[in-house]
């Protein structure tokens, strides 16, 4: 490049530095508000084994099934996505009620889904949950 005049020189500098950046964002994209995962919620019900596994007032985090169960009150309880809706990454752990993502730093109310702190602004999606006989079952159906 030392034979291109200077502005030439500047312009294919800035349009190099524009790319890269471009890119830089795109993999830090909240565009899709659902992650790298297709499918971020179940399709098909899914055995979460024991209800009492998930303590009341509490959550349990499902990383295999990327699903994150509270129970509000004894007998009650609500089922999430465990896939961050920033990057896309599964919650790594559940401090009470607050499911953590060590992505980027998101961290989700597991009562409500809501994001309790961002980079994340959509919350988790909502997961159909059943306690029949002792048992968790999440998903379509259940």
């Amino acid at each position: 490049m030392s034979g291109l005049p200077a502005a030439r020189r500047t312009v294919l500098k800035g349009a190099a530095l524009a790319g890269a950046a471009g890119l830089g964002a795109a993999a830090c994209s909240t565009e899709s508000k659902l992650g790298h995962a297709k499918q971020p919620t179940p399709t098909a019900p899914v055995d979460l084994g024991e209800a009492s596994e998930v303590p009341v007032g509490g959550a349990k985090l499902y990383r295999e099934q990327r699903l994150v169960v509270s129970c509000p009150a004894k007998g009650e309880y609500k089922a999430f996505s465990a896939q961050c809706t920033h990057g896309g990454c599964v919650l790594t752990k559940i401090e009470g009620t607050e499911g953590h993502c060590a992505c980027h730093g998101s961290r989700f109310d597991t009562t409500t889904g809501k994001v309790v702190q961002g980079p994340a602004t959509v919350p988790l999606p909502a997961v159909p949950v059943t306690a029949e006989g002792g048992k968790l079952v999440a998903g379509p159906g259940a």
